[in-house]
């Protein structure tokens, strides 16, 4: 099932996508917010009928706009041409039509997570030397567990955590 909501996130997702590519700056915002709706919209589409998910799912559609809004005013720099075939496209969006498939996610839940430790997880582009991982987690006092070669869980207080995360950063670069 694909809503018009999923459709017109995915053609704006492209659409920044595009503009980034011929150089225009996008405000700082907009990837944060792009991802928060994404998974509004995503959390509506496993349990529709749950009341919260439905305000969210509204409250994402206001986002949708409003980011919408901000990458059209950028995107009228590349013409009326231009302009008027990403409207095209987010016109048959909101009817419904599926113009873009999400890729497929690989995320997953994690179930034994430690009490009273948040967890992180991390997908990387590469299998990554464990000795790296396992440094900064020793350095920062996190537990570890290797899922795959290129899937990594995280546990620890909040604050390191966000620390050890910043700094595997760099990992998801290399290719």
């Amino acid at each position: 099932m694909s809503l018009p909501s999923e459709q017109t996130w995915l053609v704006l997702n492209k659409l920044i996508s595009d503009l980034t590519q011929k150089g225009y700056e996008i405000p700082g915002g907009i990837n944060p917010e792009m991802g928060l709706i994404r998974s509004s919209i995503s959390s509506y589409k496993r349990d529709p009928s749950h009341p919260d998910l439905i305000n969210g799912l509204a409250k994402a559609e206001m986002s949708l706009s409003s980011v919408q809004g901000t990458v059209l005013s950028i995107a009228e720099e590349e013409g009326d041409e231009y302009v008027d075939n990403w409207l095209d496209l987010f016109k048959r969006a909101m009817r419904g039509e599926e113009l873009f498939e999400f890729p497929k996610s690989r995320s997953t839940f994690l179930v034994n997570t430690p009490p009273g430790l948040t967890t992180g997880r991390i997908n990387l582009k590469v299998p990554l030397a464990e000795e790296r991982v396992q440094e900064i987690a020793e350095w920062h006092g996190l537990i570890i567990e290797f899922d795959d070669d290129v899937t990594v869980a995280l546990h620890g207080d909040k604050p390191d955590l966000q620390i050890g995360l910043k700094e595997m950063g760099s990992f998801f670069l290399e290719e």
